[in-house]
């Protein structure tokens, strides 16, 4: 057996390391997110006028939704850039990517001026980020785990982690502030492209950071080993052969928290403004404050991870949010802002609890010559059923079913959750170089193991 390599990166190093994991995927998440409340606030006027306030807020709902349909094709196509040109030139075409995209859609004319031409290239702009968070989800994780100490991984994917919570936090506070320094009108005419305008200045600093570091010592080791050459030929086929149930089984695992995730911090803001008829500041105010509990969650769940296993933190996460999911939306329904900051504040905890286990969990669940291609493409199958399908069915079944149809939706995707990571291998103590462990078998004999690592 080889020695594991000794990593030569420097203290200063790892910090920058750090730095582009937070920093690059808080800005790509800015830009993600700014979308979203912009879909939740606005864009139904501004891009969907013929179709009414109903429709309108179903097809803004949908544009969003387009990202997550591409984002499985983005985790395709740049986790294979990752397996065989490298990590580091994967996040910076994410970042550029994304940048343009969000530039150019704070420049779109709306549908009053360009007719049907808007709602298109709104939706070929919001593909287009959906690419790129396809790939910077994946990239940005396995870049940070891959640099980190093998006993403070857990830790460390830390930067990314947070990195997507701070993202949704600026853009929130971002629209916010904007919301409270003009009128209703000004912020529907033009304040709203004040965010994805600026997106242009994040993203050259997070360039910056990002090009000033190196690639990871896992996969430099890796490259100079002809297995992996012969591997990183054919990702996707290498994964399949090899880890296809994995690949199933890390999409299942994902399942609560994205739908949690997005249900709380899309879908509820329209619903609480729309629904429940409270101000836009005032829900945009208990979201921010929300975002707290999700960054609670996030440390905790990092810590844990590296103590007592990342399955356990994910058991306890998606176990927890089966029977959340029928107190969350009682709650809310009472129309009272306190109660809803609370219940928005526990629903983002558990996200955070089990966001945290997951971003070390999956690529720790792939070997080095298809990691980037495994994590990307199993993460992006559980994005898009958790978090683009949720928001857009969440309106027939609201309707159909009231609340408690939303609470059942929300419940059975936190089972299927709970399911999958009981059949999925425990991964904290296992090494990040392939040659430090045998050949994981194609035919993995499905045992539901104890909750301890």
């Amino acid at each position: 057996m080889s020695a594991t390599p000794v990593s030569t990166e420097e203290p200063h190093g790892l910090k920058r390391v750090v730095a582009a994991g937070f920093m690059g995927t808080t800005i790509e998440y800015f830009d993600f997110f700014i979308y979203g409340t912009a879909a939740a606030l606005v864009f139904p006027k501004l891009f969907f006028p013929a179709l009414g306030t109903a429709a309108g807020t179903a097809a803004s709902f949908a544009t969003f939704g387009v990202a997550f349909l591409a984002r499985p094709i983005g985790g395709l196509v740049f986790g294979q850039m990752g397996d065989r040109v490298g990590r580091k030139v994967t996040l910076v075409t994410t970042m550029l990517m994304m940048g343009a995209a969000t530039v150019l859609i704070g420049l779109l004319p709306t549908g009053e001026t360009i007719g049907l031409a808007a709602p298109i290239l709104l939706i070929v702009l919001r593909f287009l980020q959906g690419l790129a968070v396809g790939g910077e989800w994946s990239s940005a994780a396995l870049f940070v785990v891959e640099h980190a100490p093998p006993k403070k991984r857990g830790v460390y994917s830390l930067a990314q982690t947070l990195g997507t919570t701070f993202g949704l936090l600026l853009a929130t506070l971002t629209f916010l502030i904007i919301g409270l320094s003009m009128s209703d009108a000004s912020f529907a005419s033009w304040g709203w492209r004040i965010p994805f305008v600026m997106s242009a200045v994040l993203v050259a600093v997070g360039l910056w950071v990002r090009l000033g570091v190196t690639d990871t010592p896992v996969f430099k080791d890796a490259m100079a080993k002809a297995e992996h050459a012969k591997a990183a030929k054919a990702p996707v086929r290498e994964l399949f052969a090899r880890q296809g149930k994995e690949v199933f089984l890390a999409s299942g695992s994902v399942l609560m928290w994205l739908s949690f995730f997005y249900m709380g911090a899309v879908y509820l803001t329209n619903y609480g403004t729309k629904v429940l008829g409270i101000p836009k500041n005032t829900m945009l105010t208990i979201q921010f404050i929300a975002i707290a509990g999700c960054i609670a969650g996030q440390v905790i769940g990092a810590l844990m991870s590296d103590r007592v296993g990342r399955r356990a933190i994910l058991l306890v996460g998606n176990g927890a949010a089966v029977a959340w999911a029928f107190v969350l939306f009682p709650m809310v329904d009472t129309g009272k802002p306190v109660i809803i900051g609370i219940a928005l504040t526990v629903t983002l905890f558990v996200v955070g609890l089990s966001n945290a286990s997951t971003t070390v969990f999956l690529p720790e669940t792939f070997r080095t010559a298809y990691r980037s291609t495994g994590t990307g493409v199993s993460f992006n199958i559980g994005s898009v059923i958790a978090g683009a399908l949720p928001p857009i069915l969440a309106a027939p079944i609201l309707a159909g079913f009231g609340s408690i149809g939303l609470s059942i939706m929300l419940a059975t995707l936190a089972v299927l959750a709970v399911v999958s990571v009981l059949f999925m291998r425990e991964t904290s103590k296992e090494s990040l170089y392939d040659h430090d462990h045998s050949e994981i078998e194609e035919e993995v004999v499905a045992v539901v193991p104890t909750v301890t690592a």
